[in-house]
């Protein structure tokens, strides 16, 4: 038997509950849990909101950032140690749809979700595929490693244009925007600003990097350029927040032709200009998730080159003490809350 964090139909929050050690198939790893990342989705299963509750086939084990080492292998698994420490690929493609036989499994039309719709990593032992394990460098912290999935999603939005020399404007600082802040800093972005209304993950990007992090209901945007030596605006954007104000500074602030990654989710849909989209040549692409593995490649990279992330993490919490990093998550005074379960 092991430990977990079990949602349950009807009911919010999670419970702690003993529950049976999964046995791998042919193709599983069976990973011993180390250290798990609490995200934005996790909070979403926590308060069973409406998507949650459409979603979540409870009663199941939840969670999906983590790292541990592995624990047992299916006899079809090669090329893994027993011992290593690795996270994993949240997205369970299926294999067979058009973009995966090409190769491209990122834009999977059918993908299944670890802690979502597959039993997930808050817990002693998570099972996996073997094709989504991934082995991380030497060396590398398992508190790191846990939060290699919000990391991707960071990494993928931040190389998605080059930045090389740019000004990047980064809408929203939460853990994923603040990593793409360190991303880009890192890339040798000329300029890096960050924009949000929280005072405590604005201290944080200039810890990891930002050039200026900016208050938006008390700073100017328009300003601020002048401030930097910018003439024309901001090369590239990147749209973390889901904010329709957010998007609205991103058309005012940016040069003819920018490039504009968006990956904040909305609350509901909004309106947007697009005569500036069109008079400007501005280029708008969607980010969601990480490319396999493409993106986990360069994170090890990163990482490997000297990137730190771990001004990101904010609190860390024993396994028990999971309602207090729940609590936590939600003061609004923290980032990358994480919760450890090896002993």
């Amino acid at each position: 038997m092991m430990r977990a964090l079990v949602k349950h139909p009807d009911e919010i929050g999670l419970r702690l509950e003993e529950v049976p050690v999964p046995r791998p198939g042919p193709d599983d790893v069976l990973i011993r849990v180390h250290t798990t990342g609490i995200c934005g989705t996790d909070l979403h299963i926590y308060n069973w909101d409406d998507w949650a509750r459409a979603t979540i086939p409870a009663p199941m084990v939840v969670g999906h950032e983590f790292s541990g080492h592995i624990a047992g292998l299916g006899h079809n698994v090669s090329g893994f140690t027993v011992g290593e420490l690795v996270s994993a690929e949240g997205h369970v493609v299926c294999g067979h749809c058009r973009n995966c036989l090409a190769g491209r499994r990122h834009l999977c039309q059918d993908p299944k979700g670890l802690g979502v719709s597959l039993p997930g990593a808050f817990a002693d032992h998570v099972l996996v595929p073997k094709g989504n394990v991934w082995r991380h460098v030497e060396g590398l912290a398992p508190e790191i490693g846990a939060i290699f999935d919000p990391f991707g999603n960071a990494v993928h939005t931040a190389l998605e244009f080059p930045v090389l020399g740019e000004d990047v404007l980064i809408t929203g600082a939460g853990p994923i925007g603040l990593m793409a802040c360190a991303v880009v800093a890192h890339a040798g972005a000329r300029n890096v600003v960050v924009t949000d209304v929280n005072p405590y993950r604005l201290d944080i990007a200039r810890r990891m990097g930002a050039t200026l992090a900016l208050d938006v209901t008390r700073d100017d945007l328009e300003g601020v350029q002048h401030e930097l030596g910018m003439t024309e605006g901001f090369d590239v954007a990147l749209e973390m927040s889901g904010s329709p104000a957010a998007m609205r500074d991103i058309l005012e602030n940016t040069i003819h032709g920018a490039r504009i990654a968006m990956l904040g989710l909305p609350t509901d849909a909004y309106p947007i200009d697009w005569t500036t989209v069109i008079f400007n040549m501005l280029t708008i692409k969607g980010i969601y998730g990480r490319e396999m593995y493409d993106t986990w490649y360069k994170m090890n990279v990163l990482v490997q080159s000297g990137l730190d992330i771990s001004p990101v993490i904010s609190h860390r919490f024993d396994a028990e003490d999971y309602e207090e990093a729940f609590t936590a998550l939600q003061s609004g005074e923290s980032a990358k809350v994480l919760l450890r379960w090896a002993v």
